[in-house]
């Protein structure tokens, strides 16, 4: 892997996609799996809408966003034309009182983490009449306090997520697409496969115990460890650093 600084000080936007989508493709081949079942979200938070353009220009189709309130801010910026061109993503924790923005304009929600705040966002696409919002529901598979997510990482007690998914499901405005985690940050490599195998299995035990729903995508894997996600069977990575180029808060 190349260094994330060179990366960011001597290539453009448009190389550094273009190697990440390599690596993707690269990663599908180890995994026996199609490159067109892999989907890269480039996450562009932290970054001004100059930026969002030259990388849509360079054949982005997914944007994820963390900030509604600074994403609303960049549809303002960018040409109307590319802001319809990609699929928008809110990648990151919501509270429930900003649900309406994210009601604007966004594709997808990565990171349903609660009862309350699916009620709320469902409420909202009920009484505006809109179709139901994608959502992902959020699993905290590693025990780290300061993630979000329903707690999934002791599998005995997987049984007992179930209420609360049967719940969800039965929601009318929004609509359950498949799982999303957050993974502790490392700079080894491997170590995180633990954490999406276990993602993975835990899509597998509620597909079983819920069969009309199809739980067919799988949000994890960012610019520290999104080959590894692709050989635990990601659909949907969310790299940003290797892409996009270093922040300030230096996010990946």
């Amino acid at each position: 892997m190349r260094n994330m600084k060179s990366l960011h000080n001597s290539d453009s936007i448009a190389d550094r996609l273009q190697f990440t989508n390599g690596r993707i493709e690269d990663s599908c081949k180890k995994a026996s799996r199609l490159a067109g079942h892999v989907n890269l979200i480039v996450v562009t938070k932290g970054h001004p809408a100059s930026q969002i353009s030259v990388v849509i220009q360079a054949g982005a189709k997914h944007i994820g966003e963390n900030y509604p309130e600074d994403t609303t801010k960049k549809w303002a910026e960018l040409d109307p034309e590319q802001v319809k061109s990609v699929s928008w993503h809110m990648i990151g924790h919501l509270q429930s009182r900003k649900v309406p923005l994210i009601m604007r304009g966004f594709d997808y929600f990565h990171a349903l983490d609660s009862v309350r705040l699916a009620r709320k966002i469902s409420n909202r696409s009920v009484l505006e009449a809109r179709s139901p919002l994608p959502v992902l529901i959020q699993y905290n598979v590693s025990g780290e306090e300061d993630k979000f997510g329903f707690p999934a990482w002791d599998e005995k007690n997987w049984p007992g997520l179930l209420s609360d998914f049967n719940e969800l499901s039965d929601l009318n405005g929004i609509r359950i697409m498949g799982l999303m985690t957050m993974p502790p940050y490392t700079e080894t490599p491997g170590k995180n496969r633990v954490y999406f195998d276990r993602l993975r299995r835990l899509r597998e035990y509620l597909a079983s115990q819920f069969p009309t729903l199809d739980l067919h995508e799988l949000s994890m894997g960012t610019s520290q460890d999104y080959e590894d996600a692709v050989l635990e069977g990601a659909t949907l990575l969310r790299v940003g650093t290797e892409i996009m180029g270093l922040r300030s808060d230096s996010d990946t």
